[in-house]
């Protein structure tokens, strides 16, 4: 009984709210969506109600209108200073395809009679609408899928998405839907070749089809995974291709993407699972590493290519969080505290989302003259993979557990914080 009248206390809380928001106009009206179909959440309390409502903030603009088909009519896309004349036609396809990856695993979710999954069900029609849209050809909103390079880069990231949540993702959409997808990623095959990191997105959409049973190349996933293990530096750290560079890519694509692959073939055949064993390990180290970036105030290091990706950088800690394989020296409650701390020091600065809702260019706050050139509004969502906790429900240690001072607050409070060490795998 005291349980029950706990959560309606908080379903009280949160509904009347919601309630009082929505009542409010939006000055500017929020990226296309008229103020009645704002709902967004009340100042959140706990550090889950804060990721939620960080999560709202960046799907919802997004998901309300493309399921409209009006993302291209009322998103005015925000290119990098030194864009130049390159295409920006997949400016669109990169915002969803990166967002996806980040929130389908709390979109698959079991729904409950909490205010949290009602907010869950819409967003998931939403994006069920969405990804129909987005491969109709007769939708505004068809995305660019065969024109230039860059359509590999986030048809990756949707299929990760697909991957990352299967019963949710993709197998509710229709067979039309199906087919037009399956279309599109086989269409990338006209890109190869790669010697750095988009090998991996070749590897991953290929391994995407295997999983679905569609035709696949497993020419191409072997090479992604060929190459990857070739460039391994030692103590948790790939190259991005040959040469090491000095930045995030472990964590935006190289390490998820690898291991993600090794995981979905080496579930099918056993020859795959030594390779994904030492893959595991090695992103058990390299999420070790990351959690010791993370400064007492919430900071990190800003170094390397597509800093403007803000806390996209954390996905391996992240999803490591999210499958319960978290190396033994971190505790799931300092991955939340630590991460929370960072997204509240990006998102909580003025900026770093438009007065119309968008993610702007920048690390804290809006600062174009730092994207690279290769960089849009829509290249920001990638920020979403680390929210992939999400995807654990609210009684998991990761949200249920106390405050836990992260490694670096251990550290420089002079408290004691554990001895660190390379790996040799």
């Amino acid at each position: 009984m005291k349980n029950g009248n706990i959560e309606r206390r908080r379903f009280l809380k949160w509904s009347s709210l919601l309630g009082a928001l929505a009542a409010i106009p939006a000055a500017p009206v929020l990226a296309g969506i008229t103020p009645e179909e704002r709902t967004a959440l009340p100042k959140p309390g706990s550090d889950r109600e804060y990721w939620v409502s960080l999560m709202q903030r960046m799907a919802r603009p997004i998901l309300m209108n493309l399921s409209k088909g009006t993302l291209k009519q009322n998103w005015e896309m925000e290119y990098a200073l030194s864009w130049g004349n390159r295409d920006k036609s997949t400016a669109w396809l990169e915002a969803l395809g990166r967002l996806a990856a980040g929130i389908a695993p709390w979109l698959a979710l079991p729904d409950d009679a909490t205010p949290e999954s009602r907010i869950r069900q819409e967003l998931r029609g939403l994006m069920m609408k969405s990804l129909a849209n987005c491969v109709d050809p007769s939708n505004p909103d068809y995305f660019n899928w065969r024109k230039g390079g860059q359509p590999i880069v986030d048809a990756a990231f949707l299929a990760h998405g697909f991957l990352r949540a299967p019963k949710m993702m993709w197998e509710p959409l229709d067979a039309a839907t199906k087919q037009r997808f399956a279309e599109e990623f086989k269409s990338m095959r006209r890109l190869g070749g790669f010697n750095n990191n988009w090998t991996l997105f070749a590897g991953i959409i290929e391994t995407f089809l295997y999983a679905t049973g569609e035709e696949y190349k497993m020419d191409r996933i072997e090479e992604a995974l060929k190459k990857t293990d070739s460039w391994y530096k030692g103590d948790g750290l790939y190259g991005d291709g040959p040469a090491f560079h000095f930045d995030y890519y472990n964590g935006f694509v190289i390490q998820p993407m690898y291991l993600d692959i090794l995981k979905v073939l080496s579930a099918k055949e056993d020859k795959w699972k030594k390779q994904y064993d030492i893959a595991l390990k090695r992103m058990q180290r390299y999420a070790a590493i990351l959690e010791r970036q993370i400064s007492p105030e919430g900071t990190y290091p800003v170094v390397g290519r597509s800093s403007t990706y803000r806390v996209g950088a954390f996905q391996p800690l992240a999803q490591l969080a999210f499958t319960d394989e978290l190396p033994k020296e971190v505790s799931p409650a300092q991955v939340r505290c630590a991460l929370t701390a960072v997204m509240k020091r990006q998102f909580e600065h003025p900026g770093t989302f438009s007065k119309a809702g968008w993610l702007t260019l920048g690390v804290i706050g809006h600062q174009p003259e730092v994207a690279d050139s290769y960089s849009n509004a829509g290249s920001m969502y990638l920020a979403s993979v680390g929210l992939l906790p999400l995807g654990l429900p609210a009684s998991h240690p990761f949200w249920s557990a106390p405050f836990t001072d992260w490694t670096m607050r251990k550290a420089w409070s002079g408290g004691s914080f554990g001895i660190d060490h390379a790996i040799g795998v």
